[in-house]
Order: structure tokens, then C-alpha cells, then sequence
């Protein structure tokens, strides 16, 4: 299989996820969702009849360079129109009740949608700002997916609610590729060397005294035994002390010379 096969088949999962917007009200909000799907790698938008006219300007200034997102849009008159295609159907929600108990959070179900993906069409759908989705348009979710948050305010603006599920869609697609450490970490051997470059040069400067040395030396091995330290950080670090050891040299060097004669007759 070629390159560009496999980068297609990679792709795929999440090319067919279609975001569904029932009834939006603002058009800023649709912008950002825009910006949100571009963000994650989605690109199917579907609008079902929006509660009023919306303001292109506004959807155009915070889509930023996700405004072709919202010029490829699908839009529709019903849900079932919208989600006919899909395979699964996923209806984002805040409230709770017998019907909606059901609900799973999106980090759960991620997983499961990109799996569907890769077969049909998944909907993930949510409801205007001001009420959310009906009871009867959640009836025609498969699945209910509720974003945890706070009892006390519980209410999400929909952009936002677009961008947390669209970034746990992105996760579980697996095309996250976190860059790698390209500095191997330091050996006992080096990181001695460094540790043995810094107590000198904290002398020199005052931080401590002889008879503090071996126990300050102790606290500073605690602190950069927190983490990791490649053989980059710890050259950077015998550097810093190395330089430190020059500077304190030349400031004592310039306190103790002695003054000039020049103008003495």
C-alpha cells in the first residue's frame, strides 16, 4: 500500500463524522465551531433550520480560516433529515431524566465512534443555546453523550461543547503524535559532573557557606531528581554554572585590583 493510501485510510474515521447543528442562534457561534472542526481534523458540517436569520459577519469572523467549513455546509429542515445517512447518531445533552440515563461521557464513547466511522457516517449532534435538544430529537439518538461540569452551572456555550467533543474524537483517532525527546537522559556519570561544576560555583556567589554546602547540595539533588534530565538539560546546566564560576572570578578580580596611578604626579 502507498503513502498516500495509508494517509487516507487514516484520515478516513474522521472525515465521516458529521457535526449537526439543530437550530443555531448566533453566528459567531457557528464561526467558532467552524474554527473548532478545522482545529480536529472534522469537516462535515450539516445546519438544521437555524432559529433565525444568522450573522454571516460574525460567522466569518470567528471561523477565522475555517469559513470554507461553513460555505460547504449541509443544511436541512429536520434532524431525521440530517442524520438519514448516519450510522450512529449521538445527541449531546445537559439534562438529565429516564430517557436521557442512559448518557455516557464523550471520552467514553470516542473510542466507539471512530470505530463506526470506519464504516458509515457518525452524527454528533447538538441542540440550540438557548434549550438544547427536544425530547423528540433526542429520540432519535442512538447514543446521548453529556459533558461533565460543574452542578453549578451546567449550561455549555455550544462552540465550546463542539471543541471538547471534537478533541476527545481526535484522541481516540490516533493521529496525535507527540514529539519525542531527541536528547537521551544523562548518566549518574554526568549528572555528577554537573552537580560537581555547581557547588563550587554556589560558593563563589554566596548562596551558601562551607558549613551549609552538603546540605544545600542535597536539596538541589532533590529538585532536579523530579524529572528527567536528558544530557542536553544537564550540559545547559554545567554551562550555567561554569559561567556563573567566571563571573564571581571577574567580579573579585575587579574589587581587588589596585587602583591606577595614572593621574599621580
Amino acid at each position: 500500500m502507498d503513502t498516500e493510501q495509508t494517509s487516507m485510510d487514516e484520515t478516513q474515521p474522521l472525515q465521516n463524522i458529521r457535526i449537526v447543528l439543530c437550530r443555531p442562534l448566533y453566528g459567531g457561534n457557528v464561526g467558532s465551531v467552524c474554527r473548532a472542526m478545522m482545529n480536529m481534523g472534522l469537516a462535515d458540517l450539516a445546519v438544521v433550520k437555524p432559529g433565525q436569520v444568522l450573522d454571516t459577519d460574525a460567522t466569518w469572523t470567528m471561523s477565522m480560516h475555517a469559513y470554507s467549513l461553513y460555505e460547504g455546509r449541509q443544511e436541512f429542515d429536520t434532524l431525521a433529515d440530517a442524520v438519514a445517512s448516519c450510522h450512529v447518531v449521538a445527541g449531546t445533552t445537559g439534562r438529565t431524566g429516564l430517557y436521557r440515563a442512559h448518557a455516557r461521557t464523550m471520552r467514553e464513547w470516542a473510542p466507539e465512534f471512530v470505530a463506526s466511522a470506519q464504516a458509515g457516517t457518525v452524527a454528533i449532534v447538538f441542540g440550540p443555546e438557548d434549550s438544547g435538544l427536544n425530547n423528540d430529537e433526542i429520540a432519535l439518538c442512538t447514543r446521548i453523550i453529556q459533558i461533565p461540569s460543574s452542578p453549578e452551572y451546567l449550561s455549555i456555550n455550544l462552540a465550546q461543547a463542539v471543541m471538547i467533543c471534537a478533541y476527545e474524537l481526535y484522541v481516540a483517532s490516533g493521529r496525535f503524535e507527540p514529539m519525542e525527546e531527541t536528547s537521551v537522559e544523562a548518566t549518574s556519570e554526568l549528572r555528577e559532573r554537573m552537580l560537581a561544576a555547581w557547588e563550587p560555583a554556589l560558593l563563589k556567589i554566596g548562596f551558601m557557606e562551607p558549613h551549609t554546602a552538603e546540605h544545600m547540595m542535597l536539596g538541589i539533588r532533590r529538585i532536579l531528581s523530579r524529572g528527567t534530565l536528558t544530557e542536553r538539560d544537564v550540559r545547559i546546566l554545567m554551562g550555567i554554572a561554569r559561567q556563573t564560576q567566571w563571573c564571581a572570578d571577574e567580579m573579585e578580580r575587579l574589587r581587588t585590583r589596585p587602583e591606577s596611578n595614572e593621574n599621580v604626579e
